[in-house]
């Protein structure tokens, strides 16, 4: 399919979607979802504990303290060291848990604002969710609903796009 696809005509579009008015069957649809995958984000690896703990000696401060308590360990000012990596240990527990406590929050929200599309298919109205949305299926929008995916528009009336998340 060629970039212009906003701009080509619709019958074109369809035809190459392999959809129609009546949306897409059954088969085309478990082909597409085959073929394209689920209409979702890629997610990034997620990150275990204890890379979270090893990253929090990461910064140049907490650098700056491992070489003051390795300089105090050669001089042998052991009282120094022990304060140091004490400081050291419970700065990187304590980010660890708060770190770790933002990813797990985050999961939770992610999968709260999971998102539902009306579409058509095989002429039927029904409410799926957005990611199992493949190309060439027919996505009805009302008013307050989130664009699941990229769509082109067939027909619409007095539309008004609240574009403010984008900035």
């Amino acid at each position: 399919m060629s970039e212009n696809w906003h701009s080509e005509d619709l019958e074109e579009i369809m035809d190459k979607l392999g959809s129609t008015r009546k949306g897409l069957s059954e088969g085309e649809i478990s082909e597409k979802t085959k073929i394209f995958g689920l209409n979702e984000l890629v997610e990034k690896k997620q990150v275990s504990v204890i890379e979270i703990f090893l990253h929090q000696f990461k910064s140049i401060v907490v650098l700056a303290l491992i070489i003051a308590a390795v300089l105090s360990l050669i001089m042998e000012e052991y009282l120094d060291v022990a304060v140091i990596v004490l400081v050291l240990m419970v700065n990187a527990i304590i980010g660890t848990f708060q770190e770790y406590r933002a990813e797990k929050a985050l999961l939770a929200l992610k999968k709260m604002a999971a998102s539902n599309a009306t579409v058509v298919r095989s002429g039927k109205i029904r409410k799926i969710p957005s990611r199992e949305l493949v190309p060439g299926d027919i996505v009805l929008l009302e008013e307050g609903d989130k664009v699941p995916a990229d769509v082109r528009l067939i027909e619409c009336i007095n539309l008004e796009i609240n574009e403010s998340r984008l900035t």
